[in-house]
């Protein structure tokens, strides 16, 4: 049983591709999705993958086998630890103002102080409501996003991509916006820019236009296969892969048990779960890990926040 429980946000700084294994549209390589929703997710079994050869290397071979368990003799006994999918609660679409804004839903952000309140952590924001998909709520009628005139969001518009929104200034989400921004990116001096810029651009729409967002602004890559002995193009071998963008912001759930024992095994000065999901916070948060495929051209390169219960 899984006793004790943190947030852990992944921040893309790079695209990422984690890859669905199966291609139906025109699309060769898709991203791993949702069924019921659409929107990107990160299988929690790939994370595990990633995460377990962080902390192996930080850690050593010994910690690493009692806490994610064993490597070589998986039937021994299971690790004490697990990690949900992640989830998206941040995407970047591009703005006519300020480069990019990051987007949100009523939805996302429900996920969100859903598994937050799993984890226990103090909440200062309620979901905020979008009345209609026209609509987007921000954080402060003085945002740079906006343009137009009213004063208070009345008559201003944001314009994402091609659409044009009518906008309102909403305190809950300059809430969700501080609150974010507090815990989901990192405070070194490189990510300081994103932070107060999520405090700023935080926008949310409705689910039905998050949805537009998450399914076609994702980056699709054509890539061309090389013959091994020509050195020139295959022929046929042009093929399309989907990736996450950079600043797009992901949540998973960090599971922590007892440490587990081989059966007949002795029990003492086993790992409590707090003592495992104290190694776990303490051990990754902070770093910079890939996940996904393609490492080897940049992909896949995410900051990790890990946040638990003070």
């Amino acid at each position: 049983m899984f006793e004790k429980r943190a947030l852990m946000f992944l921040y893309a700084i790079s695209p990422v591709h984690m890859g669905a294994g199966q291609a139906i549209g025109v699309v060769d390589n898709p991203i791993q999705r949702e069924r019921h929703t659409n929107h990107p997710i990160f299988a929690g079994s790939g994370l595990k993958g990633a995460l377990r050869d962080v902390f192996q290397a930080k850690e050593g071979d010994e910690l690493t086998g009692r806490i994610f368990g064993p490597e070589a003799s998986a039937s021994d006994h299971a690790g004490a630890v697990s990690f949900s999918d992640a989830g998206v609660v941040l995407f970047p679409v591009r703005s006519l103002r300020e480069s990019y804004a990051y987007v949100t839903s009523p939805t996302a952000l429900a996920r969100l102080r859903r598994a937050a309140q799993l984890c226990e952590l103090d909440l200062d924001w309620q979901v905020p409501e979008v009345s209609n998909d026209s609509q987007c709520l921000v954080t402060s009628s003085q945002s740079k996003l906006l343009f137009g005139s009213g004063g208070q969001g009345a008559g201003q518009s944001l314009v994402l991509e091609t659409f044009e929104f009518q906008v309102e200034a909403d305190d809950e989400v300059a809430k969700v916006a501080a609150w974010l921004a507090n815990r989901a990116i990192l405070s070194e001096d490189g990510f300081h820019y994103f932070r107060e810029k999520l405090k700023k651009d935080l926008v949310v729409l409705s689910d039905t236009r998050f949805k537009y967002y998450v399914e076609n602004g994702t980056i699709v890559e054509p890539h061309v296969r090389i013959n091994d002995e020509s050195g020139t193009a295959d022929d046929g071998g042009l093929f399309y892969t989907e990736n996450v963008p950079p600043e797009a912001l992901f949540v998973s759930l960090v599971l922590a048990s007892r440490e587990r024992v081989k059966k007949g095994a002795e029990e003492d000065q086993l790992l409590t779960s707090s003592e495992v999901l104290k190694a776990l916070v303490e051990t990754l948060h902070g770093e910079v890990v890939q996940i996904g495929g393609d490492a080897t051209t940049g992909r896949g390169l995410v900051a990790l926040s890990v946040v638990s219960k003070s």
